[in-house]
């Protein structure tokens, strides 16, 4: 292996690894790469993480006044109604027990966004009622 590079002096020097010239070669490249590293780990996009909120949530036919054809979980953000998608009604309990959406206004915390006014939920938690 060396034979072939023996015609090039300059690259017979890098190969013995006590000398001067390949050390400071190998800290050059060293912090290169972590310079090059380092600019690519900041230029990350940072997601803004959701924020929970706190809103009214019952059966939007029957609390809400909304037009539907059947009993659908509805929330209630700033004084407006959007039906719920993401989440079932009856995936919290007995719509028509009596602290059921549809006999009630429920406090929930929620996660998601109004898209084509509904609200996508990512998250939805009843709280419970206060007495």
């Amino acid at each position: 292996m060396y034979g072939q590079l023996a015609s090039c002096p300059f690259l017979f020097l890098f190969l013995k690894k006590s000398n001067p010239i390949f050390i400071s070669f190998m800290k050059k490249i060293i912090t290169l790469i972590l310079v090059f590293v380092s600019f690519a780990v900041t230029a990350q996009e940072k997601k803004e993480t959701p924020k929970k909120q706190i809103v009214e949530a019952s059966c939007g036919q029957c609390q809400f006044g909304m037009e539907g054809k059947e009993c659908d979980l509805s929330v209630r953000i700033d004084g407006k109604s959007y039906f719920v998608d993401g989440t079932h009604i009856d995936k919290h309990g007995d719509a028509h027990a009596a602290d059921g959406f549809c006999v009630k206004v429920r406090k929930a915390e929620v996660i998601g966004e109004i898209v084509d006014n509904r609200f996508k939920v990512t998250y939805f938690k009843l709280l419970p009622e206060i007495k």
